[in-house]
């Protein structure tokens, strides 16, 4: 039986970026995602297909999400916490 996924959500000191640790590794190496058409991950693309999301990095068991000024963490979390739980659950 497999361990129940956990995803937390942290603050970083820019406040367009967080950084969401699952208790999962997301990604063996470091590696940046700038636009959905050249993301090899799955993952990857439908993040950056959410309206406002403009930048990925993920590396071990984390994903730092930067988003534009004008975008909202409140609704941009939900649906980062959902693809991810798709994905790695």
């Amino acid at each position: 039986m497999s361990e129940t996924l956990s995803i937390s959500v942290q603050a970083t000191p820019n406040p367009n970026a967080a950084k969401f640790t699952l208790n999962r590794v997301v990604a063996t190496q470091g590696t940046t995602y700038r636009d959905a058409a050249s993301a090899q991950a799955p993952w990857a693309k439908q993040l950056l297909a959410i309206d406002g999301v403009t930048q990925l990095f993920a590396i071990n068991n984390f994903v730092s999400v930067t988003k534009t000024p004008q975008a909202d963490w409140n609704v941009l979390r939900l649906q980062i916490e959902r693809i991810l739980r798709d994905t790695f659950a």
